[in-house]
């Protein structure tokens, strides 16, 4: 898996840790790997604003999290369908200096033996900067392929013309990084964009498909083959959101449409018993959603070695 066409470099430097940091897997004839970029260290209040903080706070108590602030895992995916190797999102970068642990998908990709120069398609979800900004780390366009093809919803690429923060809730330094991100990312990019309406396949097996919410153009990725299916929810969902789906996160620009989704997507995959992989929940981020009243129940699965 993920081997001989996607070999990096012969002179490629080491990259070793401690701690697995990817997980691969098969989805019927499609091969894919989760891959951690690291964790954001964010403040707890931002998990549920529309809540009682006592509220909150229970909930991070009976779950054995700190009360002031947690950290925020966040996963990308490279997928291999047919000829094509795709990136699902690309982490942070280098974009904030409050989130040093993050951004490490390019040294995390090498380490799995998977060229950037092997990448043919990127899925951007959306275009917060812990899901482009690694595109924008020195020579990682250097890297990429000069004809790589950028899938984007139309929707996203108009909202960060002129984006609204007034019903986000975020520490105060980060709508002016994310507005930057996005606008390096569009003008460092924009001539490899393939923009897609509502719903498009990229590879066999592979769509991408719009949900808004999150942010107006926020999309999801669905792998499909052989009977068995996958879903990458990018922020759709978060840990607190099995719980209690209505409970709003202060990064989602529509925080009720962003609510609707969840619940519609969380429906879905209790109908359909797929797999789901999310971009903040804790790695490896595998798992099936399961029914549990009138909220659900995460179920990981058990790790395969």
């Amino acid at each position: 898996m993920f081997s001989a066409d996607n070999a990096v470099p012969a002179d490629a430097q080491p990259y070793n840790e401690l701690v697995p940091s990817r997980y691969a897997l098969k989805i019927g004839d499609i091969e894919a790997m989760v891959v951690s970029d690291g964790v954001l260290p964010l403040p707890t209040k931002t998990m549920a604003t529309n809540v009682d903080p006592a509220e909150l706070a229970d909930w991070l108590q009976r779950n054995f999290m700190p009360p002031d602030a947690f950290d925020w895992p966040l996963n990308v995916m490279v997928v291999r369908s047919g000829a094509q190797t795709l990136l699902i999102d690309a982490g942070l970068g280098g974009q904030f200096a409050g989130f040093p642990r993050a951004g490490q998908f390019p040294q995390r990709l090498q380490a799995a033996g998977i060229a950037l120069e092997s990448i043919t398609d990127v899925i951007i979800t959306h275009m917060h900067m812990d899901h482009v900004g690694g595109l924008l780390v020195d020579g990682v366009k250097q890297r990429l392929r000069a004809d790589v093809r950028i899938h984007v919803a139309a929707a996203e690429v108009e909202f960060w013309t002129s984006p609204d923060f007034s019903h986000t809730v975020m520490p105060k330094p980060v709508p002016g990084v994310l507005r930057s991100t996005a606008k390096s990312f569009y003008e460092q990019y924009r001539d490899n964009l393939r923009i897609f309406q509502d719903r498009h396949e990229v590879a066999p097996g592979v769509v991408v498909r719009l949900t808004g919410g999150h942010t107006p153009g926020h999309s999801v990725v669905d792998l499909e083959s052989n009977g068995e299916r996958l879903m990458f929810a990018g922020d759709a969902m978060f840990p607190v959101g099995f719980d209690h789906p209505d409970w709003q996160n202060g990064f989602e620009h529509d925080p009720e449409e962003s609510a609707r989704v969840r619940l519609g997507l969380f429906r879905e995959l209790v109908q359909t018993g797929g797999l789901l992989v999310a971009a903040h929940l804790p790695f490896p981020s595998l798992g099936r959603v399961a029914a549990d009243g009138d909220a659900f129940r995460w179920v990981p699965i058990i790790w395969d070695y």
